[in-house]
């Protein structure tokens, strides 16, 4: 590596991690999951128990527990939730970008080791997923370790070290989230290639049938480290939550979610559109990738084709369930990367690239900056209907003025620099605007999306010896709220909620009041201004109400008992 390419790495990665760092401590988790993830780890912290999480009173089934050990391990790090809610996704998403640069570095050159990792940087989904408390940047660091450990076995070995952290790794994306285990897909493509005598394979030799097989043994131990446990607990227990609990995420969030989705589905091609738009702009190269691609195909390139052909896996696994989300794809992102990295240098000078790149800084420029001035300066119907749903006060302004900034900052960057500096126009535009979303997006609504500022005023209003019941409530409600806070679970119907509530209510009237969301499902309450009724404002769309007895008078009470 010269110092040239010393120099650019250092730079990259710096710019990288001021970037995703930009916000950090500015805001607390907004919805909708990092509340409840938070919620999750929080209550782990304070129960002792890491093993079944709680989300208030009830079992938490929806997810493993290693990103919530994370979020703890970072609490007893930093001593600060708002402080440390953040870490594990910046440094997965930074660890993810060293793992492609270094692997683009082995595989090809440090020059095409930093184009991967660009590519990575610049893509919209990454970037925003990565200033995230989410589970999938963690999810992406550990696919992305274990596809590393599997290349540098197959491509680079031998190395049968890297092959057992490879799969130990896919192990630990599987109790991260189910589908960890994608990376070993890549020993598919890896058997044909072999069998046809690709190049670029690593000559790992016959035989070796029990080091092959410690790959398997590395795999399932990295599970068992969690599964193993939970089972001997859960299956010995006395507690039906616990049965309960083990059937709901070892079957219902694993298989059936993926054979039988109850929610978020999709067309077969919606990864298509995925790719095409949440990747921009690393997607404005793929016209000009698929001729060397071909190239690659027909030289029996492994090199290329490994990760490419492990990214259509992916895609195909993907695409062929129901149920969709944009940000299931994001774990392939880097091998994507990979197969394009030895040509992106060629690609990135070409004027016709160069002349779309342009393309899109003017488009997104003109967005952004159009954005800000109508906001700023043209009808305010837009600017106050968006106020009031969001709560915002006076500091809205300094939204309108950073998109607006960004945008004309973008806008004069492609004039000045033309087609020749297109590609430096688009960087600049990028870090202004995700520099932005940090810095001022995120203490601007914090108030309103994390529900900080509706808890503190339910506390103001309720007084300082007041226990607060939350009833039809949300993530944020119970992990931002104030003295002395009840709840009368998570899943249960409103109605249910309301009721139980009702009777928590009735055993000490005078020291407590319900913290109700106004829904049609509790149109029996009063939400009007008077006796034990007071409206305490709205957060995240969502409209709230202090009541007590009198307000709740025309709903009717069961025998319910509230411990």
């Amino acid at each position: 590596m010269t110092a040239a390419d010393r120099r650019n790495t250092l730079v990259f990665f710096a710019l990288a991690l001021f970037v995703l760092a930009a916000g950090y401590g500015l805001r607390d988790p907004w919805p909708a999951d990092e509340p409840r993830f938070v919620l999750v780890a929080k209550q782990m912290v304070e129960s002792g128990d890491y093993l079944f999480p709680h989300r208030g009173q009830e079992l938490y089934p929806d997810k493993p527990p290693v990103y919530f050990w994370l979020l703890s391990a970072a609490f007893g790090l930093v001593g600060s939730w708002r402080w440390s809610f953040l870490l594990p996704s910046l440094l997965s998403a930074m660890g993810t970008l060293a793992l492609t640069w270094d692997l683009g570095r082995r595989l090809w050159s440090p020059r095409a080791g930093l184009w991967a990792a660009i590519a990575v940087a610049v893509t919209f989904q990454f970037l925003y997923q990565g200033k995230r408390a989410q589970i999938d940047p963690t999810l992406v660091l550990m696919t992305t370790l274990s596809f590393y450990g599997l290349c540098r076995h197959l491509l680079l070995g031998p190395h049968w070290r890297w092959w057992l952290m490879g799969c130990f790794a896919a192990g630990l994306g599987v109790v991260t989230k189910g589908v960890g285990f994608l990376p070993l897909l890549a020993l598919l493509p890896f058997a044909l290639f072999a069998r046809r005598h690709w190049q670029g394979l690593a000559p790992l030799g016959q035989g070796n049938a029990w080091r092959w097989a410690g790959g398997g043994l590395a795999f399932f131990a990295a599970i068992a480290l969690w599964l193993g446990p939970v089972l001997a607990i859960g299956l010995s227990s006395d507690n039906p939550e616990h049965a309960e609990y083990l059937r709901n995420l070892l079957f219902k969030q694993t298989a059936q979610r993926y054979a039988e989705p109850w929610h978020h589905t999709e067309p077969f091609w919606y990864f298509s559109q995925v790719v095409l738009l949440f990747w921009l702009p690393f997607s404005l190269a793929l016209p000009w990738l698929l001729k060397p691609w071909a190239a690659a195909w027909r030289e029996r390139d492994a090199r290329v084709w490994l990760p490419l052909a492990w990214f259509g896996l992916v895609l195909l696994f993907f695409s062929a369930s129901a149920g969709k989300r944009d940000m299931y794809l994001l774990p392939a992102l880097p091998a994507l990367a990979l197969a394009a990295a030895p040509y992106l240098d060629d690609i990135a000078g070409r004027p016709g690239f160069r002349r779309l790149v342009l393309g899109f800084v003017l488009a997104l420029a003109t967005v952004l900056a159009a954005g800000g001035l109508v906001a700023l300066l043209g009808e305010p119907g837009f600017e106050t209907r968006l106020v009031a749903e969001r709560g915002l006060g006076p500091e809205a302004r300094w939204l309108w003025l950073m998109l607006a900034g960004v945008g004309i900052a973008g806008l004069v960057a492609a004039l000045a620099w033309r087609v020749r500096g297109a590609n430096k126009a688009c960087a600049l535009l990028l870090v202004l605007l995700w520099s932005g979303y940090g810095l001022v997006v995120h203490p601007v609504l914090d108030d309103e999306s994390s529900a900080r500022g509706l808890m503190q005023q339910a506390r103001v209003l309720a007084g300082p010896g007041t226990s607060i019941g939350l009833v039809h409530w949300r993530e944020q409600n119970l992990l931002q709220a104030v003295g002395p806070v009840a709840e009368f679970g998570f899943r249960r119907p409103p109605a249910e909620q309301l009721r139980r509530g009702q009777a928590w209510l009735a055993r000490d009237p005078a020291s407590r009041l319900l913290l109700v969301q106004r829904t049609d499902a509790l149109a029996c309450a009063r939400f009007v201004p008077g006796p034990g009724a007071r409206r305490v404002g709205a957060a995240n769309r969502r409209e709230w109400w202090l009541l007590g007895p009198d307000a709740l008078s025309g709903c009717s009470v069961q025998a319910t008992r509230v411990d």
